[in-house]
């Protein structure tokens, strides 16, 4: 297949090539082929605004020539997924890739290509090294320090040898070395929290040197606001200060250290507004931030200061209405509330009441088809919950818009329990902010009253929250 992928790029060059003027040659081909795709069409886009949504032919394939395409990274999505690439004029960059395995296939080929396939080869070593952070962050600050130094050395001697056969832009350089960098802060910032928080013995150990680097900290590189080692760095960046700041200034009982308290949250806001300018960084973090705050919120006072938080600092992000109305649902998913009267939809097209579908006690879990691997991982989990809680009725909800032939179709390839799937039928509430409670579980009576509002399935403590469900 890759061969007819081959010949389609050289028709496209062909063509453009012997047609086209000066200025055109100058401009930036972008073409492809996607086995196994989830739809037809792959969407090119910058700075989050979309640039070209580009259909797939018969035989899977896609490819357009753009004029004035700006230097820099740029997003793809083949939705659900997404992934970078780096593009200038003069470019002609293929793409393929399988989608039973996106990140891993991935491949990119032609004039150019080179900076894009360094940087997907930087994502899938950062998966690595967070995956190795689990077997390392118990190592003392000396040894871990010694292997991420290498692991940075590496790198930037990987860069420098491709540099001298792609000679790369100054632009592509300086944006790599800086990458390179990030990535590198990351590992140093992840394991200062992991350390601080939960191995105190080996916070003491860590050397007056280590954080050298923050002396150079830029928040505000636009450069690198697609980049997901700039964005994982700054995250971690926040998280560690607010820890810091808990030994520092708090008593070790403050609930300073819980992530999801408001104090902390509110910390972690303040620090964002004050340290980065770049609105379109900022207002991505205060945003996450905030999102967070009002999913652990427990009550309303909790929920009520996460907005007043937002306000103290003069926020006008544009999601600010968005959390406002997040704000209100999470009110309404307090416990004592009661929401049997929600309708949903059956695979039949029948709308029923939560309340009605069961006379057993009821734990409702969610899910969207934009996150494959969330509900893989999920109907799993609730497939043996089921057999191990038989006295429950665990209801799936999909809370996407506008989707039912999908949604029917996705039910069926995943074999998930028909007589307990759903569909939400509340047109009125924004899709994307109920995105960010698919970790989250509701546990109801019969009649639709929430006993609670908290559980995450990914936590250690859920079965201990369904037997407590059990015996109220």
């Amino acid at each position: 297949m890759k061969y007819y992928l081959l010949f389609f790029l050289i028709g496209v060059l062909l063509f453009t090539g012997c047609t086209g003027s000066q200025k055109d040659q100058e401009g930036t081909f972008i073409g492809g082929q996607i086995m196994n795709p989830y739809n037809p069409y792959f969407i090119l886009s910058k700075d989050n605004k979309t640039i070209d949504t580009l259909f797939l032919d018969k035989n899977n394939q896609f490819g357009r020539k753009f004029k004035n395409l700006e230097p820099g990274i740029y997003t793809f999505k083949h939705p659900p997924e997404n992934q970078i690439m780096y593009l200038e004029p003069g470019d002609s960059v293929l793409i393929w890739l399988n989608t039973m395995q996106f990140d891993e296939s991935l491949n990119f080929s032609g004039t150019g290509a080179s900076k894009s396939s360094f940087l997907l080869d930087l994502f899938l070593n950062n998966e690595r090294s967070n995956n190795m952070m689990l077997s390392y962050y118990k190592i003392n600050p000396e040894q871990f320090a010694s292997l991420t130094d290498s692991i940075r050395k590496t790198r930037k001697n990987k860069l420098k040898a491709l540099n001298k056969d792609e000679k790369f832009s100054e632009s592509f350089l300086e944006l790599a070395s800086n990458s390179i960098d990030y990535d590198f802060y990351h590992l140093r910032e992840r394991y200062t929290f992991l350390v601080k928080k939960y191995y105190n013995e080996l916070a003491k150990q860590i050397p007056e040197n280590f954080h050298n680097y923050r002396e150079d900290l830029n928040f505000n590189n636009v450069e690198l606001k697609e980049y997901y080692g700039y964005l994982n760095f700054i995250e971690d960046y926040l998280r560690t200060r607010s820890i810091e700041r808990c030994f520092e200034e708090l008593n070790t009982k403050s609930d300073c250290f819980e992530l999801h308290s408001v104090a902390n949250i509110g910390y972690r806001i303040n620090l964002a507004d004050s340290l980065i300018e770049k609105d379109e960084i900022k207002n991505l973090f205060i945003n996450r931030l905030a999102v967070q705050g009002l999913i652990f919120s427990n009550t309303v006072t909790k929920i009520d200061s996460v907005i007043g938080i937002l306000e103290n600092i003069g926020y006008k992000g544009k999601n600010l209405p968005d959390l406002k109305q997040m704000a209100a649902i999470q009110k309404s998913l307090l416990p004592g509330n009661n929401i049997g009267d929600l309708d949903l939809v059956t695979l039949e097209d029948k709308i029923v009441r939560l309340k009605d579908i069961s006379k057993k006690p009821m734990v409702t879990y969610h899910w969207s088809m934009e996150a494959p691997e969330h509900y893989k991982w999920q109907q799993a989990i609730i497939s043996d919950l089921r057999k191990k809680y038989p006295e429950l009725e665990f209801v799936g909800i999909n809370i996407d818009e506008n989707s039912k032939q999908s949604w029917k179709n996705t039910v069926e390839i995943y074999d998930m329990d028909k007589t307990s799937e759903y569909k939400l039928n509340t047109p009125k509430i924004n899709m994307n902010l109920l995105k960010n409670y698919l970790n989250k579980l509701i546990f109801l009576d019969s009649d639709g009253k929430i006993i609670n509002g908290e559980a995450q399935l990914n936590t250690p403590n859920f079965e201990r929250q369904i037997l407590e469900f059990l015996n109220k």
